[in-house]
């Protein structure tokens, strides 16, 4: 009995450095272009760019065989981002694919509607969704990326896209307009924008003026003096 557990081992042991040797001899090194291209992907997983998830889709965009405008999530932030590292001009957005949403949502579960049917789940690309068969499902805010892919599949219509909160994480300061951009407009711009003084008048109350007998005796000359 020993014999066979040790023979096992050593079976096990064998086999273990065997594959451990194959996947380092053998690597397949992934292409360091669609890395960095899926690397700038909001990764939600929706697929309105028309591919399974932000994967396919960077192999598609390095292969030439997708353009840089097909995702609404990421917006014209993306693009401009992905037309830096591409070398290309940005491109509006596709009205094909969708629309770019301002403010970000996140599904909510309704549970006093959901009979547990799990079909959201199943639908959920980012496994955000918790529940069981016949159990209440309930959604990890966190982990959403808004995709609304689970609304549909829904027979009972529980499923509702809210605004995300507004928190520390996702607050955005508003950016001041830099007074030095004004130098680059146009003379016909220029001339539009209204002047604005930088002299702030001074308006001095007289009956704060001092009273002392200092400040109110009047100088006499010496020939007043000696009349």
């Amino acid at each position: 009995m020993l014999m066979a557990i040790l023979a096992l081992c050593a079976l096990a042991a064998v086999f273990g450095l065997v594959l451990g040797y194959a996947a380092i001899r053998y690597k397949v090194e992934g292409d360091p272009l669609v890395e960095k291209i899926d690397a700038l992907l909001p990764q939600t997983q929706c697929g309105q760019c028309t591919y399974p998830g932000c994967r396919p889709y960077a192999q598609a965009i390095a292969n030439g065989e997708a353009e840089i405008n097909q995702c609404p999530p990421g917006g014209e932030t993306t693009i401009i981002a992905l037309a830096d590292l591409l070398g290309r001009e940005a491109i509006p957005l596709n009205p094909d694919n969708g629309v770019e949403e301002d403010i970000k949502t996140v599904a909510v579960i309704d549970e006093d509607v959901c009979i547990g049917c799990t079909l959201c789940i199943q639908a959920c690309p980012v496994d955000a969704i918790l529940g069981a068969a016949k159990q209440m499902h309930t959604v990890i805010a966190s982990e959403c990326t808004g995709c609304d892919l689970c609304l549909p599949p829904c027979p009972v219509d529980c499923i509702e896209m809210v605004p995300i909160a507004t928190n520390v994480k996702n607050w955005k300061w508003s950016v001041p307009v830099d007074p030095a951009l004004t130098k680059e407009l146009p003379k016909e711009q220029s001339k539009e924008l209204p002047e604005v003084s930088t002299e702030v008048p001074i308006e001095v109350s007289p009956e704060i003026l001092p009273t002392t007998p200092a400040a109110t005796e009047t100088k006499t000359t010496p020939q007043e003096k000696a009349s």
